[in-house]
Order: structure tokens, then sequence, then C-alpha cells
């Protein structure tokens, strides 16, 4: 199920999670016993599969994304993982039309793993749902190595490292980046 998510990402020329990465995440979703996930950008279905791994059965994934391609493949990722219907909720659409409608403090974890020039958004919108205790995962946090690199000044780089300054900065946070993958950030909310 995985394996065939990951070769539909790419045939559809979509990023997906590494295998390192998911794993955490569901090691997140499980210790948070997360009933409520927010996955910003959908792709194939990859990350939410790893997520609904580690929820509970009762646990509901709404996963959202602007590219319908990638959505209909990730609900067949999910039918071929024998995941209930109920279980995952898709919802097309800009992240940034989206979020806003989402209920505040209601959700254990959101992952933000789409359009580094968009984090800033996103990540805002993300706090404002996540529950105290909830955690807030940023995928592609190194940014294929260039985050960490001083003379690295491009666009999207520097947008990226300045999130995760200004995660570190929140007293509403404790973060911590894990050199999984291309870097997961992790901040739970106090």
């Amino acid at each position: 199920m995985l394996l065939r998510a990951r070769e539909r990402a790419a045939e559809l020329g979509c990023p997906a999670i590494a295998p390192g990465t998911g794993a955490v995440l569901r090691v997140v979703a499980a210790a948070l016993a997360a009933r409520a996930v927010v996955e910003v950008g959908t792709g194939t279905g990859v990350a939410a599969l790893w997520l609904l791994q580690g929820m509970p059965a009762d646990g509901v994934l709404t996963t959202i994304d602007a590219e319908l391609e990638h959505q209909r493949a990730a609900k067949r990722a999910f039918a071929e993982a024998g995941v209930a219907p109920a279980r995952t909720r898709t919802i097309p659409g800009r992240p940034a039309d989206v979020l806003p409608r989402l209920t505040d403090a209601a959700y254990d974890l959101v992952l933000v793993g789409t359009d580094p020039h968009a984090y800033p958004e996103y990540v805002e919108e993300a706090l404002r749902l996540l529950r105290p205790g909830g955690v807030l995962a940023v995928d592609g946090a190194l940014h294929g190595g260039r985050v960490p690199d001083p003379a690295r000044r491009d666009e999207e780089t520097t947008v990226v490292r300045e999130v995760g300054r200004s995660l570190r900065s929140d007293d509403r946070l404790l973060p911590a980046m894990l050199p999984s993958g291309d870097g997961l950030l992790l901040a739970v909310r106090r």
C-alpha cells in the first residue's frame, strides 16, 4: 500500500515523505492517541497512511490539497489499505482557503508538508487549530540541506529558515528538529 502510493507520487511528480519521517509521524500520532489530525498537502496519501497507522481506530484524518488528481490517488491508496471511508475527510481546495474554516483548538496533530513559500501562513493557522498538548509537524524543514547553510539565501530557503526561527522563539511551543528525511520540525503546543 505505501509502496504503491509512493509509486503514484513519482508518476504524478508529487513529493512523498521519506519512510523514516513516516515512521516518526506514526509514533507521534500513537503517542498522542491522535483522534483528530489535519494534513496540509495530501499528495498521494503516503503521509496520511503513516499517520492513520498510529491513530486510534476511531481517529479521523482531514487532508487538504488543491490538486484533485492527488486526492484521487490518495483515496485510492486509502481504499487499497482498507481504511474505512469514515476515517478520512479529503477537502479539495487551497489550504489558505480551507484552514481558516477549521475549528480552533480541535486537533491533536497538524502536518504541514506542501509549498514552502506558504509555510508561514500554514504554520500560523496550524497553531490556531492545535489543542494544548497537540503537535505541529513541518516536513521538509531542512529544505534539501539548505536551511542550515547560512550562505543559502534564496527566497524559499529563507522562508523555511524563518519558520524554524519563529517556532523556536514562540513561548507557546516546545520545538525540536529531527534530521529524518528532509527534516521534520516538531513543536508541542503548551
